[in-house]
């Protein structure tokens, strides 16, 4: 019996290896490929499909995109998207200071973090979730580079119940395409991203009505910025 036991560790941890391996290599080629191809479904989006919010999406390039919208969210989400290598510890550690006093929790998650979470994870708040975003962070920003992150962002984001993406948002609030849509529409509908759920373009929501004027203001004061003039063009 003990000379079972003992073959039988060595077998399963080889086993274990295989699947290790594999699924280290299959990973790495998923990644690869998004950054030409999108993505054929992401956890988020078959939650939403299978709790009844139903799913409305349509990809389409960064040129499909109207630099509003780009901008919009840019100065709503994470001013420092063109600087910085995918986390802004400034925000994590403000972020930190006020969850230690406050209940209501803040986040600092930035444009790539959020990508990561929503392509390749799960929702929630676990630390191994969080541990698997910094991974996946660093991985799409060495891989994929910043347009491509903004694009995918823009693509794959949920901007309403059962909406995910810029161009299906686009023509559920404003029955146009993305390419079209004007700074005021962009900026609200940057300004529901926090939670599109409760906060809401239509019927226009308190927070949305009260934020997409700042986000114009920001928008005002990035746009001239050379690095991000390169991800709108």
């Amino acid at each position: 019996m003990a000379f079972k036991t003992k073959g039988l560790i060595p077998r399963t941890w080889r086993v274990i290896k295989r699947v290790l391996i594999f699924l280290f290599f299959f990973h790495l080629f998923y990644l690869i490929i998004l950054r030409w191809v999108d993505p054929p479904f992401t956890l988020t989006q078959l939650g939403s499909l299978f709790s009844g919010d139903g799913l409305k999406r349509n990809y389409v390039s960064m040129k499909n995109i109207s630099p509003y919208a780009k901008l919009a969210v840019i100065a709503s989400e994470d001013q420092l998207f063109p600087d910085h290598d995918g986390f802004d510890f400034k925000s994590i550690e403000k972020a930190m200071k006020h969850n230690q006093k406050s209940k209501s929790l803040h986040g600092a998650s930035t444009i790539s973090q959020q990508v990561a979470k929503n392509v390749f994870l799960w929702q929630g708040r676990s630390w191994i979730r969080k541990a698997l975003e910094v991974y996946f962070t660093f991985m799409i920003e060495w891989i994929w580079g910043k347009k491509r992150i903004l694009e995918m962002y823009l693509n794959i984001s949920e901007m309403g119940k059962g909406v995910y993406g810029i161009e299906a948002a686009a023509h559920y609030y404003y029955n146009k395409p993305a390419k079209t849509l004007t700074r005021a529409e962009a900026a609200k509908i940057a300004a529901c991203l926090p939670n599109p759920k409760v906060f809401t373009i239509r019927p226009l929501s308190d927070h949305v009505a009260n934020r997409y004027p700042w986000i114009l203001v920001q928008m005002n004061h990035l746009q001239d910025d050379p690095d991000i003039q390169r991800l709108l063009n």
